[in-house]
């Protein structure tokens, strides 16, 4: 049983996404404030984290920079800002996602699935040998990466997108099939998010991020990892 935590001040309405929930099958813990949600957070250990942005004792951004100084666990915003600095500051954050209240159910629950399968590890993680390609490692197993020996940060959605190239080698992963897998349902247009985050990965880790040799751009239909 996958565990979320919702974290909301709103009293009424984290008591019928518990009940809801619930009846999905996941185990929910609830919290009311930024505080409690870091507590859970640290000592629960959730599966996916569906939080508010606006806290009675903290602002949500800072609750995500915190909880992504030791965890990768994704994270769906849950706010009724509408505005898009507020989107792009908890992304910038950590975020993996942003819902805008009124929301829909059955699009909430949607999100929580493809979160859920982005921040899942395979059973046979443990035995898998890092990936080096002498630019960079990649080690799957324990979710870090590496630059000529020094540790490189990535945002939950940078990993998610270099994981899912990383474990198909030489393939050609559709634009489609990788928004799909990574941001979910009804986001199959929105190609531009990729070449956002696909820029951002080769600045990290290729040589020559101008003419990378190993994140790979296969015009007008995807992406391909070369070790």
């Amino acid at each position: 049983m996958r565990t979320v935590l919702i974290v909301d001040d709103e009293p009424q309405l984290l008591r019928a996404l518990q009940v809801n929930m619930e009846a999905e099958g996941y185990r929910v813990l609830t919290a009311l404030d930024g505080v409690a949600a870091l507590r859970h957070a640290e000592g629960s250990h959730p599966d996916v984290i569906v939080l508010d942005l606006g806290l009675p004792d903290m602002n949500g951004v800072d609750v995500i920079t915190r909880i992504r100084r030791t965890s990768s666990t994704p994270i769906i915003v849950l706010s009724a800002r509408h505005g898009s600095v507020d989107k792009v500051r908890a992304l910038d954050a950590g975020a993996d996602d942003y819902v805008t209240k009124p929301f829909g159910l059955d699009e909430l629950l949607a999100r929580l699935r493809a979160a859920g399968r982005r921040g899942s590890t395979p059973e046979t993680a443990e035995d898998e040998a890092p990936v080096d390609v002498g630019d960079f490692e990649v080690d799957l197993a324990n979710r870090k990466v590496a630059r000529d020996g020094t540790a490189v940060r990535l945002t939950p959605r940078e990993w998610a997108i270099l994981e899912l190239l990383v474990r198909n080698p030489g393939r050609l992963i559709t634009q489609q099939q990788m928004l799909a897998r990574i941001w979910g349902p009804g986001y199959g247009n929105e190609t531009h998010y990729l070449r956002v985050y696909m820029g951002q990965l080769r600045r990290k880790l290729e040589a020559d991020p101008a003419r990378p040799r190993h994140l790979l751009t296969e015009a007008g239909m995807g992406y391909r990892f070369e070790p």
